[in-house]
């Protein structure tokens, strides 16, 4: 669920394991008894399923636990970045990835060349569930040939800004939601409202945490990011990044910035503290707030500047390592099912990417206590639907790690902004 977040996006997550126990056998469908042809108990095997952040898995493994009583399942975690690049390891040498994988959309385009590596979920009958998702979101599970179909989406990111209503009190500002959004129609003005909430004072606090992931928000809402429609990389030329850049250098000039790297030990303890006012907020964020526990209500959500958008999103893919390939695609049909969806909507905050959940009361009209009942299903599903994809390239993750990183530098006083994006360029070279 979650999203493309290398360092200044990505959930800092210590390697941890999970284990619970699950199963499957037999039974197309993901309607196995557990039971062999003989009537004999079925023979136990073992599932692993490779996570970067919690997923909020464990009740649905139980749900499969029903049906296939003779899989143990195990879970394990690892930071965002080193998910990514072991699973690219791993299927280099042949060994060590985990039956089911998940994938972050912005590192999807990295294993799509490669079909040859992953069990095609087509051998499963997994196709036939096309019709259910946003067309955008199942071409990314499709390989670049079209010949296979590698993975099923399980959330889309769709964009929304959260803000602390005590901070924006302090400062002066409005602080119902709509009126708050009625604040940022563009990332112009939202710059100027930072630069009312600096001009206030307010102790302790700064108008935002960082500018990593505004930069990767205003990419996103562009027509074309890294890579044209024939997979070129274009970051460098492309006039809409290097006006998401400069958009983050101003947070930065203008001392708007809190200088916190998004899924840091201390951009968790400024969530819970309130240190910043405001942050980028695709849908599954607001379940890292509230992981963080800074109390019912201290954050509440507002439209995103610049009209809606996506930001992450995930898709679940099964190795050719795997050994037991029916019975994990049968797991990742359950985990991405529409009951699935809506369940882990309303735990987790991971917006569904089944459009017929969008008009759904049980998503359109949720409402979340804890961010002041906000209307989050209507929020994220208005963002969700003025989406306009863009290609998403083999090195998109580096791509974007690479502008990230230089502002960074340009945040830290290692380099001034033209420094910082040349180098930018230069690691882009490198990388693509």
């Amino acid at each position: 669920m979650g999203k493309l977040r290398p360092r200044f996006l990505a959930p800092m997550l210590a390697a941890v394991a999970l284990t619970v126990g699950v199963a499957a056998c037999g039974g197309d469908g993901g309607t196995g008894t557990g039971t062999a042809a003989s009537g004999a108990p079925a023979e136990k095997i073992k599932l692993t399923v490779a996570l970067f952040s919690d997923f909020h898995y464990a009740p649905l493994y139980e749900e499969f636990k029903k049906t296939h009583p003779n899989v143990e399942i195990v879970e394990r975690r690892a930071q965002f970045n080193d998910h990514h690049t072991n699973l690219i390891t791993q299927l280099a040498t042949g060994a060590g990835a985990a039956d089911v994988v998940a994938v972050e959309g912005g590192y999807v385009g990295a294993f799509t060349p490669t079909p040859d590596k992953f069990h095609n979920l087509k051998d499963y009958g997994l196709d036939k569930r096309q019709s259910e998702y946003l067309d955008w979101k199942w071409q990314l599970g499709v390989s670049n040939d079209g010949s296979a179909l590698l993975g099923l989406g399980t959330d889309v990111g769709g964009l929304a800004m959260c803000y602390r209503p005590d901070l924006f009190e302090k400062a002066g500002l409005p602080t119902a939601r709509d009126e708050v959004s009625a604040l940022w129609p563009t990332w112009d003005q939202y710059i100027e409202t930072g630069k009312k909430f600096v001009a206030a004072k307010v102790e302790g606090a700064k108008f935002t945490d960082g500018p990593g992931e505004h930069f990767r928000a205003m990419v996103e809402q562009a027509p074309v990011g890294y890579y044209d429609e024939q997979y070129n990389v274009i970051a460098g030329t492309n006039p809409e990044v290097r006006k998401a850049y400069d958009m983050g250098v101003r947070i930065v000039d203008e001392g708007l910035s809190a200088k916190l790297a998004a899924f840091t030990p201390p951009w968790n303890t400024g969530i819970a503290k309130g240190t910043f006012a405001t942050m980028v907020c695709p849908a599954w964020k607001t379940g890292t707030i509230k992981d963080q526990n800074p109390g019912e209500g201290a954050w509440d959500i507002a439209a995103v500047p610049g009209g809606g958008g996506n930001q992450g999103g995930t898709h679940l893919m099964l190795p050719k390592q795997g050994k037991h390939p029916k019975e994990a695609a049968e797991l990742i049909d359950l985990l991405t099912s529409k009951e699935s969806q809506i369940k882990l909507f309303k735990e987790a905050s991971a917006l569904p990417s089944l459009p017929a959940l969008y008009d759904d009361p049980a998503v359109s009209e949720f409402v979340n206590p804890y961010f002041g009942n906000a209307p989050i299903g209507k929020i994220f599903t208005d963002a969700a639907k003025a989406l306009k994809p863009q290609k998403v390239g083999p090195k998109a993750g580096d791509i974007l790690k690479a502008f990230g990183d230089g502002l960074q530098r340009v945040e830290q006083g290692k380099q001034n902004p033209e420094e910082a994006w040349a180098q930018a360029l230069k690691d882009v070279d490198r990388v693509k």
